[in-house]
């Protein structure tokens, strides 16, 4: 075995570099993003600590840990040092705090505004690398009956027909409907697709009397309305 490729186990790190007992002594807010990755990975190599693999990958990413949550297994065994087990615990461990990120907010059962909206549907469509089409299902009361998904796509769109889109609201009984879908390139702009779609869905809602009350573009950071925006 190359001696470049020895793993060596936290414990025989130098002290300022355990980030498990820096946990343990000062709590975990004291450490980096790098230190609690490397606790993640356990082990670095010969040459290199846990911790500098971590600062490493990390920096591949622009420490931005929403661009670290959106990586593939494969991606992450790119980096030396990682394999598929390692890759798997930090994906894991991203995508636990991106649950715990949803539950903290008070989801309402109640649409009184987009934001309502997003705030129900924004921990299933966050850090995606491919687009969503989902449609909450309102009553006459403004209640949510239902969260359901249309289809998946790519990275560059996904096609909803307007006729799964009607035959889930008849299904449920649904007064009112709220198109979503997100845009996982970051960008807020609807298309001209996605326009033709929200104005194709609200004509025939009306025929049907089943009011399309929104259509949201979610992306990781934000939102659009064509509601709030004079589109509907």
């Amino acid at each position: 075995m190359d001696k470049y490729d020895t793993h060596i186990s936290i414990k025989a790190w130098a002290e300022e570099d355990r980030p498990r007992e820096k946990l343990s002594g000062q709590g975990r807010r004291s450490l980096t993003d790098a230190e609690l990755i490397a606790i993640l990975i356990g082990s670095g190599s010969r040459d290199e600590s846990a911790v500098e693999l971590s600062k490493r990958i990390l920096h591949h990413y622009q420490n931005d840990l929403n661009k670290l949550g959106k990586a593939t297994i494969n991606e992450l065994c790119k980096f030396k040092g990682v394999g598929e087990a390692k890759a798997i615990s930090i994906i894991a461990a991203l995508e636990i705090g991106r649950r715990r990120g949803g539950t903290e907010i008070k989801v309402t059962e109640h649409i009184g505004s987009s934001r309502d909206a997003y705030n129900i549907m924004r921990r299933h469509l966050v850090d995606l690398n491919h687009e969503e089409f989902w449609l909450l299902l309102i009553s006459r009361a403004n209640k949510v009956i239902s969260k359901e998904l249309v289809s998946k796509g790519g990275l560059s769109g996904t096609v909803a027909d307007p006729k799964i889109i009607f035959h889930m609201a008849l299904q449920h009984q649904a007064s009112g409907i709220i198109l979503i879908h997100n845009h996982p390139s970051g960008n807020l702009k609807p298309s001209q697709l996605d326009i033709t779609l929200t104005k194709k869905v609200a004509d025939a809602g009306r025929l049907l009397d089943i009011n399309v009350l929104d259509h949201l573009i979610i992306t990781d950071s934000s939102y659009f309305s064509f509601a709030d925006e004079g589109l509907l």
